[in-house]
């Protein structure tokens, strides 16, 4: 009787990790500083960063941090004196430190669902920042640092609010460093009202 010998081959298996989109090349090269990511194409391998706690990447002229979404132990994040404009950080459930001062933020969300655990926050000196979306306001308000013409609201893109057209109130105007000051040509102001709503504006003449 033959016997057949049977060979089992024994194929090499790959494994596909998952990667986070990072298109601002100024965040991605901290990143490689950092030992978190070793090749310079847009994507850090999300492994290496699910577990980073803190991030600290001041004053690098990072203006996009999309990416920020897969940091999901991060606790400590700062990130002021950069070029932001947009800030998601809803993502984020265990924030506990936060400082987005001096960027050009326009639109920031920090609607995580555990704003009471964010202990510390600041974002000072954003001046197109006028509102800020929380998930929890009397917190923002009492334990948080925003610009005065900056408000926190639940949803900053709310339509069908009650009409306060008549009742709206001129409060104060202010510069973008937050100072009261009589309106003056070519002058980028804050009208801040009554309602709580503020209008960027410029006066050409």
């Amino acid at each position: 009787m033959k016997k057949i010998l049977l060979l089992l081959v024994c194929l090499p298996m790959f494994v596909v990790g998952q990667y986070t989109f990072v298109p601002d090349d100024n965040f991605e090269q901290e990143l490689i500083n950092l030992g978190l990511d070793m090749v310079f194409d847009d994507y850090v391998e999300t492994a290496s960063i699910d577990t980073v706690t803190s991030l600290y990447v001041i004053s690098r002229g990072i203006a996009d941090l999309t990416g920020i979404e897969d940091f999901d132990s991060l606790i400590y994040l700062y990130c002021g004196g950069n070029q932001l404009v947009n800030l998601n950080l809803s993502s984020n459930p265990l924030l506990y430190e936060v400082n987005c001062s001096v960027n050009q933020l326009v639109s920031l969300d920090l609607r995580n669902g555990n704003n009471q655990n964010l202990f510390y926050f600041t974002a000072m000196n954003n001046p197109s920042l006028s509102c800020i979306n929380v998930a929890d306001t009397a917190w923002a308000n009492n334990n948080w640092a925003k610009d005065s013409w900056t408000n926190f609201r639940t949803d900053c893109n709310a339509t069908g609010i009650a009409n306060y057209s008549k009742q709206r109130k001129l409060i104060k105007v202010l510069d973008i460093f937050g100072r009261s000051v009589t309106p003056k040509p070519n002058m980028t102001l804050f009208y801040i009202y009554n309602d709580g709503t503020t209008e960027k504006k410029l006066i050409i003449k």
